[in-house]
């Protein structure tokens, strides 16, 4: 399944996406209810800013394409307090605050990194845009 990336060691168990899919399906409806507050409506078209780890960088330059291939910017090197990680990070073009939408966005970003062997570690935006 993961063919050209035998060579390193797995960065992301089956487990621990399914656990991480979880976390980030509950905590986007919490995100997406504090830009309620803010006067962010369903309507309203943000991009939004996400946040990959993985272990190396032939995966996180794999990840990286793939997200530059849907329209967003991207780009990934170190980790500030780790050299062994790889943080993948951009910006989505604009999509819809609606929370099933946002809910439907995260899902993809979880299993699009997993079949890159990384984690989605989450999104966060500017509701000023």
């Amino acid at each position: 399944m993961f063919g050209i990336f035998k060579s390193k060691k797995r960065f992301i168990s089956e487990q621990q996406h399914k656990d991480n899919l979880d976390y980030q399906l509950s905590m986007s409806p919490q995100t997406v209810a504090q830009l309620r507050e803010h006067g962010v409506t369903e309507n309203k078209l943000l991009k939004l800013e996400y946040f990959f780890y993985t272990n190396a960088s032939v995966k996180a330059k794999s990840l990286s394409e793939e997200l530059s291939s849907l329209g967003y910017s991207s780009e990934f090197g170190e980790s500030a307090n780790d050299d062994n990680i790889k943080v993948i990070t951009g910006w989505t073009s604009p999509i819809s605050m609606s929370t099933e939408a946002v809910m439907k966005w995260t899902s993809k970003m979880c299993h699009l990194g997993y079949s890159h062997d990384c984690e989605f570690d989450g999104w966060g935006t500017n509701p000023e845009q």
